[in-house]
């Protein structure tokens, strides 16, 4: 798996919340395995737009979209439950 570069927004939104490490060290188990039981990789509501997320920690997660076959794009970091 493949993950684009992240936008300026994101980055920000990532130093901001202190969560750079954790980030990258969760992007690189994504590609590597998206299935990884840490990443709890799901599909979001509603299942048709093809939404899905894994989580950064406990209290983030990446929102991305499959944007090719076998890549991923960062399309928001967020809290867990909203």
């Amino acid at each position: 798996m493949v993950v684009k570069q992240l936008r300026p927004d994101l980055k920000r939104y990532l130093q901001k919340h202190n969560i750079t490490k954790k980030y990258l060290k969760q992007t690189k188990i994504f590609e590597d395995n998206p299935r990884h039981p840490s990443l709890n990789t799901e599909i979001l509501e509603p299942r048709y737009l093809k939404i899905y997320s894994f989580r950064i920690d406990q209290k983030y997660r990446a929102v991305f979209i499959m944007t090719g076959h076998n890549e991923a794009e960062i399309v928001d970091i967020n809290l867990h439950y909203q």
